[in-house]
């Protein structure tokens, strides 16, 4: 499974622990490459565009709040970028919307919480029927 990965500098230092956290899957870091400020739609649009090509299974995105990259990244037609702060949210997002893009709020989740919910996203399945067909209607 392949997985993209990118981060503003308030998410530098998460992203860099996932990435050794997630040993078991082939990641490509998307940038950023330190904590000094950056523009997070510079990341997040490649990110997403890795993912909505087929390239890569998932992305995760970390900023500050995840509002911003996630807001980036859904304005590409077929990413469904989902802001999880909770374990529990990370699994909703998987099994009702089929997110296919994991957004983490660094200032407001415990590292631990972060690579809970990275490994909860990627290892849920969607569940389909009623859900397929919701998710069938976001595309404008």
């Amino acid at each position: 499974m392949k997985i993209a990965i990118g981060a503003d500098h308030a998410g530098f230092e998460y992203k860099e622990l996932l990435k050794s956290y997630l040993t078991d899957y082939e990641v490509k870091d998307f940038g950023t490459y330190s904590s000094q400020s950056v523009d997070y739609p510079d990341f997040a649009h490649p990110v997403a565009s890795a993912v909505e090509s087929g390239e890569y299974t998932f992305g995760i995105l970390v900023c500050g709040s995840a509002n911003g990259v996630a807001i980036t990244a859904n304005k590409h037609q077929q990413i469904r970028a989902a802001i999880c702060w909770l374990n529990e949210l990370a699994a909703l997002a998987r099994q009702h919307n089929n997110a296919n893009v994991l957004c983490i709020p660094a200032r407001f989740v415990s590292e631990d919480l972060a690579k809970e919910m990275a490994t909860t996203f990627i290892n849920t399945p969607f569940e389909g029927g009623r859900h397929g067909v919701r998710v069938g209607k976001m595309s404008c």
